[in-house]
């Protein structure tokens, strides 16, 4: 069924991909299962990849272009549009501007946000959301959101400030060994010179100021130094780009980053946290 649902909402770089491979595998005069062989996996997967059943993973990708790129380097420069395809619609405007952006504030208040979660916390995430969803279409997010973690270590550097609601620290998901090594991995996360991250602790509102009651925010400056602010709920999206509504996001965050825990002290209470998942 899934496969069958693979074909039908396969998108335009999928189908280019598939109809490429086919026609340099054919002018080869090889069989599925030679080209296979070629790449290091089955001629099932090679059939699926072709009749868009299974979608060429990166990793296939990667191969492909190793095996029939020709020098000319088109299914590499396939797997950036291939892993935005796999995004859910609602997010694949906001994803590019993630790839390149210089600089990114970022608010969580549900989950570890996607930047910052290891594959094992995204499939239990992923796979226990509702409506449940196919095994291949989960597996297929989950590769999509590891993609995204590439961006911790590109270069030019992209400099990302996080302010996570210390309950997100604390709902477990998946299982106690998932979620202290997702807290342990945000630790590592936030020891890089390039990521500041913070927590905003649950008893903040005590004080009789709470900012951060109206939920995620993502705010982006592009290499351009243009300000937007992407907002996401319920799998609807909006992307703001108006200077006057960016800069009450941005004055909210700074209020929200006021009110949280400094860094460092940030990074002691998620490696007590961890600890306390045995």
């Amino acid at each position: 069924m899934a496969r069958a649902e693979n074909k039908e909402t396969a998108g335009p770089v999928a189908r280019m991909v598939a109809e490429l491979a086919r026609t340099l595998r054919l002018r080869r005069g090889w069989t599925q299962e030679q080209l296979g062989h070629e790449l290091g996996f089955s001629g099932a997967a090679v059939s699926a990849m072709e009749t868009l059943a299974q979608p060429a993973s990166d990793e296939m990708l990667v191969k492909l272009e190793e095996v029939l790129g020709e020098g000319m380097g088109i299914f590499e420069g396939a797997r950036k549009y291939m892993r935005l395809e796999k995004y859910p619609v609602q997010f694949q405007n906001y994803s590019l501007l993630e790839q390149e952006a210089v600089v990114l504030r970022l608010y969580a208040t549900l989950v570890i946000h996607g930047l910052f979660q290891t594959e094992a916390y995204a499939r239990a995430l992923i796979g226990g959301g509702y409506p449940p969803l196919p095994e291949a279409r989960v597996e297929e997010l989950v590769e999509a959101r590891m993609a995204r973690r590439a961006l911790l270590d590109r270069e030019p550097t992209v400099l990302i400030e996080a302010v996570l609601e210390e309950s997100v620290l604390r709902r477990p998901i998946g299982s106690e060994e998932i979620m202290r090594d997702q807290l342990r991995h945000l630790v590592q996360c936030g020891r890089r010179r390039n990521v500041t991250l913070q927590v905003l602790p649950m008893d903040c509102g005590l004080t009789g100021e709470y900012a951060g009651d109206r939920g995620n925010m993502n705010l982006v400056e592009t290499p351009q130094h243009d300000h937007l602010v992407y907002l996401e709920v319920q799998a609807e999206s909006v992307l703001i780009s108006d200077p006057a509504k960016v800069s009450i996001y941005a004055q909210r965050y700074a209020k929200i980053r006021a009110q949280a825990l400094g860094p460092r002290e940030s990074l002691g209470l998620i490696e007590r946290l961890a600890g306390e998942h045995r």
